[in-house]
């Protein structure tokens, strides 16, 4: 239990690590995906365009607020209560000095002296914070990619569906047009992937992980008949919510873009290419089979991230609490 309540500070603070490491290395890959951002803006031409972009932005930032308000919260909690001297850990550790601090750790001063706790406390939850940063950061960013580039592929829908509608003389340039956004659009996505894939691999090992810790002690408490603290029940919940939202995100994510991807396949699919002439109806054949992939984000180049893949995390992380479960009991007896 002890090691499993060490585990609630390592494995974030490994993972914000790890993730900023990753990310400066490909930020010569990420780059030019800002620019191209900036460059879509720039050329909107119709008002439904615009309209589509907004709303795809407004959902971005929303998504964004809540993500920094849970963190920000689940920092609050983790500081505000320390500092009212109430612990947040469920178990205490030998190297706990007498006042409570948000991290514990070897110290090689006496912390629990003035001014050396206070501190000690203020840069604890300075790095605090700032791990937070980054780590909600690259998670809202991989999502406003994502919507962005959903919109894009909306707009590009919606031009395929209106293909023979538009002028005939220009029907080749306009499906010239749409091949090359939506040429344009795959390289994104497979720079995003490329990117992100290592990211989402360390996540989900690590939301495994912690789903795993976190179910063991709350079975446990269960199971003994202990219920929890007044002071870790608070910091217990803002981190499963904080956990469990942000995986849930990465997910809903890489939903949206597979089903963004499926509907251009469709809209080649259902455009009425019988009412053009031969030469004409005939040049969506490559389209229609370029765009019948399926495209996903990847965790690790393994596995697809979609819902499904979250639920089976869940169903993994669920029948490891049971094996911590059994050999505990074991143990006892």
């Amino acid at each position: 239990m002890l090691v499993i309540d060490n585990l609630q500070y390592t494995l974030p603070m490994t993972t914000c690590m790890l993730k900023i490491v990753i990310f400066w290395w490909k930020k010569e890959a990420v780059a030019p995906i800002i620019d191209m951002i900036a460059d879509d803006w720039m050329k909107v031409r119709k008002s439904q365009e615009k309209t589509t972009m907004i709303a795809r932005a407004q959902t971005a930032r929303i998504i964004i607020i809540f993500g920094y308000g849970f963190m920000i919260s689940g920092w609050i909690v983790t500081v505000i209560l320390p500092m009212l001297g109430h612990s947040v850990r469920y178990l205490t550790n030998i190297t706990d000095p007498g006042r409570p601090l948000p991290v514990q750790t070897y110290y090689i001063y006496d912390v629990t002296k003035s001014p050396q706790y206070e501190i000690t406390f203020t840069f604890q939850a300075i790095a605090m914070f700032l791990c937070i940063m980054p780590y909600t950061g690259i998670d809202n960013f991989l999502s406003l990619l994502i919507f962005h580039i959903s919109g894009q592929l909306d707009i590009l829908n919606n031009r395929l569906m209106h293909l023979t509608m538009s002028d005939i003389a220009n029907y080749n340039d306009n499906l010239r047009s749409c091949v090359k956004d939506h040429t344009r659009l795959l390289r994104t996505i497979a720079v995003v992937e490329d990117t992100f894939n290592t990211i989402l691999l360390i996540l989900f090992l690590y939301f495994g992980t912690l789903f795993a810790c976190y179910g063991f002690i709350l079975m446990s408490m269960l199971t003994d008949g202990h219920h929890f603290s007044v002071s870790y029940l608070p910091y217990f919940i803002s981190v499963v919510t904080n956990t469990f939202g942000h995986m849930c995100l990465y997910c809903v994510v890489g939903e949206i873009l597979a089903a963004q991807c499926d509907r251009i396949h469709y809209a080649v699919y259902c455009n009425k290419w019988y009412t053009l002439d031969s030469r004409h109806a005939r040049n969506l054949i490559l389209p229609m089979a370029m765009t019948n992939k399926p495209y996903y984000l990847n965790i690790g180049k393994v596995f697809p991230l979609t819902m499904a893949t979250f639920c089976n995390l869940l169903k993994t992380s669920a029948g490891y609490i049971s094996v911590l479960l059994t050999t505990r009991n074991q143990s006892k007896s």
